[in-house]
């Protein structure tokens, strides 16, 4: 007996040595066993940029649903012939829950010693801009219990807009330039100044996000953010872009255009920017391969393969190569976005001020952007008819000013189609939707499987799981 319980211990002996050797060979020596938050805050970024800019979320979806990119060939997406399961409608949900919440979530978690202040800040800042994508885009979504459980509860689009104004003022009060300083930041290099200036920036779009259901805290909320000595972001330096280097951190369309040849511009925008003489043409084209072909061409939306094809590969624009270039930036909010805001909230009452200045210098914002300077051309610009500002439709003066301005931030443009209503779209001929435009992506198949409580709760309250149906903030 005794002989038996020797030889047992003896081979648990030598499996718990055989264990701490294998963990020894397994162990990365070059693999920090903390996590550290500057690496958090650059990953995170660079995530977040991919993500927002990268073909699934951009232009594979909202940039085709937008018409402002169309598709030459493998037509589906821009048929609206996509599933739960594709990436064009998971991938937001899955890098942004898995990826850039989480990671900002170990950052907000970290002891002082780990993360002062000013990263939590930043980190909370970015954390409600993510939720801010997943709710414009799915609608109610796992908020409050997002990272707590492996099943999330949903909640309400209204409850996560309210829920991120509060967090983005607990941001602004978190973010101070003398509570110590921030690295591996690759946005704004640590400057707290420009940080808070997002932050009021941020605050003043989910302000206007929800102004059509309430109006009153959207007029305090934007009352507020005007105030604030902080400031929102005020000139063109300052806008929020992530900026990309070389292979292989270059820019997801330029990585894609290295191999893919499957984009052009869409006829919709091409056509627009004709119809306005609008010197963004160039920017935002290229002129065809096809020397004989001397115009700018868009390539229908919503067509079948064989028609998109037909139009022609040599004969039509690929986007401009100024978003091609490995080195070119992925914005996240323009210093126009801010001047269209403030227009609207004057427009609405929010806030004294003259609407048509704002308007003015949001689309001269825009133009600079691009590196439209020449004032005669800005100018020229303006005063055309189909240009001015409207006060009778405010609406329609910037929804489609702010389409024009926000070309290739599919996600954000489709949200603000969606909000102001303009400018008036139409589907492809070739569209699955009877008739019908995308209004949200579908939940990704998975939720249906490991959170199928939570999702069902969410559908009978939001109402069916379709491209069609209308979110909360999309009131007509």
């Amino acid at each position: 007996m005794l002989k038996n319980i020797l030889s047992i211990l003896l081979v648990a002996f030598a499996l718990s040595s055989c264990n701490d050797q294998l963990d020894d060979i397994n162990r990365n020596p070059n693999a920090t066993e903390t996590p550290l938050a500057p690496f958090l805050l650059t990953g995170s970024l660079k995530h977040g940029a991919d993500l927002y800019w990268g073909s699934n979320s951009s232009f594979n979806s909202s940039l085709l649903f937008i018409q402002q990119w169309a598709k030459i060939q493998y037509t589906e997406p821009d048929r609206y012939q996509i599933s739960n399961t594709d990436a064009e409608i998971t991938t937001l949900w899955n890098t942004g829950y898995a990826t850039l919440i989480t990671d900002l979530n170990t950052i907000l978690a970290f002891p002082e010693a780990q993360a002062n202040s000013n990263f939590k800040g930043i980190a909370l800042a970015l954390r409600s801009w993510t939720f801010l994508l997943l709710a414009d885009t799915y609608g109610d979504v796992p908020y409050k219990d997002a990272g707590q459980t492996v099943s999330p509860s949903y909640n309400t689009q209204r409850e996560v807009y309210l829920g991120l104004l509060e967090d983005l003022t607990e941001a602004q009060n978190l973010l101070d330039a003398s509570k110590g300083a921030v690295t591996g930041d690759l946005v704004y290099n640590g400057d707290i100044g420009k940080w808070k200036k997002f932050v009021n920036s941020l605050r003043l779009r989910i302000a206007l996000r929800i102004s059509d259901r309430e109006a009153e805290l959207a007029k305090q909320t934007i009352a507020s953010v005007v105030a604030d000595p902080a400031g929102l972001i005020s000139n063109n330096n300052e806008t929020f872009k992530f900026i990309y280097t070389s292979s292989p951190q270059q820019n997801p369309a330029a990585a894609w255009f290295e191999t893919r040849d499957d984009y052009r511009v869409s006829k919709t925008i091409v056509d627009k920017l004709y119809e306005l003489s609008d010197p963004r043409l160039p920017v935002y084209a290229q002129l065809p391969s096809d020397t004989s072909v001397d115009r700018y061409v868009g390539a229908a939306n919503g067509l079948s393969n064989s028609d998109a094809n037909n139009q022609g590969f040599a004969k039509t624009s690929k986007p401009g190569t100024y978003f091609l270039k490995s080195e070119s930036p992925a914005v996240i909010f323009s210093y126009a976005e801010v001047l269209f805001g403030l227009s609207e909230a004057v427009a609405r009452g929010f806030i004294s001020g003259d609407a048509e200045t704002y308007y003015k210098q949001a689309v001269t914002a825009s133009l600079n952007q691009f590196g439209i300077t020449d004032a005669t051309t800005v100018a020229d610009y303006l005063n055309q008819a189909k240009v001015k500002y409207d006060a009778s439709n405010y609406k329609k003066s910037i929804g489609e000013q702010k389409w024009i301005a926000f070309y290739g931030q599919g996600l954000d443009a489709f949200a603000e189609w969606r909000r102001l209503d303009y400018p008036e779209l139409k589907p492809g001929s070739a569209t699955v939707l009877e008739g019908q435009m995308p209004l949200r992506f579908f939940y990704p198949g998975t939720e249906q499987s490991l959170n199928g409580k939570s999702y069902k709760a969410a559908v009978a309250n939001q109402g069916e799981d379709l491209l069609t149906t209308r979110l909360w903030f999309d009131v007509k």
